[in-house]
């Protein structure tokens, strides 16, 4: 059996591949660019919402996406910092996306959690933050816009422990917010960061720090600033979590920072912490059991994202992987388990939004993108290694919303269901049908109703087919999960719909919660499932 070599071993302890989730409008697209600033990925910052100078943030690609000034998909960046490579996984927001986040935080070893001074834990950093738990992976939070008015400090921390479930341990302490912010305090150097509002679209200068005892602060911050400082440190040191690396490790301590990623301030700060903080690829379930990537020499990756369209000239198909173990090298080929056989990893990429470079070679921990002809599903596992296994696969959400679609124009019947079936590839629709038809009646499910706008926008954008849409009333759904049972038989309530998926599998729509109940009660031994298994 081949071995790693130590050159691989290397590169693999370099990378860090962290996902970036918040509630909407905190400020995770602009925390993003300026991680890309320091990289030198980019030279200046795009404007999600300077569409009057048509900037855009880098990580928002789609039309859509551009026009309402929000990320409905997730977008993959890499670049280098200090000595490491950095693979960002930058995420939804918007609720109605969830699901896409959820697989995207199946492909990263850590999360930075972003949130607004003013407004603490919003609803949808609560629902991300569950999916992050369930994973156990670290959990990093930046307290973004506190140049602007922000919620008292102790409170913004019992938000997070309350709200969240999970210990906060501040890194830095704010010294007042909006136009009293005068900068953070460091609490293991014990300096105070000076507050400066640097230019929004560069890289901020020299830090000035000044050390808490030196005279000179008193330039910058009040006596006033100064007591109430020094008086919620030593309530901080007394009373909240103290440090631990270990259980930062585990995903049971959050480390907090605080900063304002507009202006520029403590991104810097914050990113050579978490850095430090984070561990290297770690190992992946198999139903071998744990795969490690310092331990297993040759190629192997998982799909977790697929994406239709990215190019609107070749109207490729992308299937993004993240590579778990081993060397990638461009035109290799490898055994798709799945599909029972081996395929060539061809057009390899990377990319900084709708721009792309073309990747010769990666390894553990990266985050690639493969021309897909069509043969590759989400969680799928690709691997290089004689003795053949599977990673662990990714649980579909169940859809809570449903619309028949209809066409406008039947004579475009074949881009139609082209189009459809692409979107439903990626994972971000459902599509069923009526139980002994064809496809003449398609019946859509997504988690959220934005979900529909984006369906109808891509199919007529990108497939020049209109559509419309009539909402149906269905909220439940379960996949049958005996084949034997007999559909035209069985036995449900007037508010039942039968129905199938793509891959032919029977399901149940309901509307009403105890129609499910009496539905098992009618059909002796008949098992449902929340889930496609």
């Amino acid at each position: 059996m081949s071995q790693i070599t130590e050159d691989i071993k290397r590169q693999i302890e370099t990378r860090r591949t962290f996902a970036i989730i918040s509630h909407p409008d905190a400020g995770k697209t602009t925390l993003t660019e300026k991680f890309l600033l320091y990289g030198g990925a980019i030279n200046q910052a795009g404007s999600v919402k300077g569409k009057a100078t048509a900037k855009h943030a880098v990580s928002d690609w789609m039309e859509i996406e551009k026009e309402r000034g929000i990320s409905v998909t997730s977008s993959v960046l890499q670049f280098n910092y200090g000595g490491y490579c950095i693979n960002i996984l930058d995420t939804p927001g918007h609720q109605d996306f969830s699901e896409d986040t959820y697989r995207t935080l199946m492909a990263a070893d850590s999360a930075v959690m972003v949130i607004d001074a003013s407004k603490g834990v919003e609803a949808q950093t609560r629902k991300l933050f569950k999916v992050c738990t369930m994973r156990h992976i670290p959990i990093f939070t930046f307290i973004n816009k506190m140049d602007r008015e922000a919620m008292d400090t102790f409170e913004l921390l019992d938000d997070i422990e309350n709200e969240l479930g999970i210990a906060a341990c501040p890194v830095n302490w704010p010294i007042g917010s909006g136009k009293e912010f005068k900068g953070v305090y460091d609490r293991a150097s014990k300096k105070v960061e000076v507050f400066s509002d640097t230019r929004k679209g560069t890289i901020q200068g020299e830090v000035k720090k000044i050390d808490i005892t030196d005279l000179e602060l008193s330039r910058f911050i009040t006596d006033e600033q100064r007591a109430q400082l020094e008086e919620e440190i030593e309530l901080q040191d007394g009373a909240g979590a103290q440090f631990d690396q270990e259980l930062i490790s585990k995903g049971e301590l959050s480390p907090v920072f605080f900063g304002s990623a507009l202006t520029n301030f403590g991104v810097e700060t914050f990113l050579q912490h978490f850095l430090k903080m984070t561990t290297p690829p770690l190992s992946r379930m198999s139903d071998k059991g744990p795969v490690n990537p310092m331990e297993e020499p040759e190629f192997s990756a998982f799909v977790f994202k697929i994406q239709a369209n990215m190019n609107k000239a070749h109207r490729d198909r992308i299937a993004f992987m993240r590579i778990c173990t081993g060397e990638f090298e461009a035109g290799m080929d490898v055994y798709h388990m799945q599909g029972g056989r081996k395929v060539r990893l061809s057009q390899p990429q990377q990319l900084m939004a709708s721009e792309r470079k073309m990747v010769e070679h990666a390894c553990g921990g990266d985050i690639i993108g493969v021309f897909d002809p069509g043969i590759f599903s989400i969680g799928d596992t690709l691997t290089a290694a004689d003795e053949r296994f599977c990673y662990e696969g990714i649980p579909t959400f169940a859809p809570e919303h449903f619309a028949r679609v209809r066409q406008v124009d039947t004579m475009k019947r074949k881009q139609f269901i082209k189009g459809i079936n692409q979107i439903a590839q990626e994972g971000a629709i459902q599509i069923f049908q009526e139980f002994n038809t064809g496809m003449e009646e398609i019946i859509v499910g997504v988690v959220g109703v934005l979900q529909f706008d984006v369906l109808k926008y891509r199919l007529e954008n990108e497939y020049k087919v209109e559509i419309r849409l009539d909402n149906l009333p269905y909220e439940y759904i379960r996949w049958i999960e005996n084949p034997e049972i007999d559909m035209d038989k069985l036995s449900g309530t007037s508010d039942m719909k039968k129905v199938k998926d793509l891959k032919g599998r029977p399901l149940l729509l309901f509307v009403n919660e105890w129609s499910i109940r009496m539905t098992q009660e009618r059909n002796e031994g008949l098992m449902l499932a929340e889930f496609a298994r």
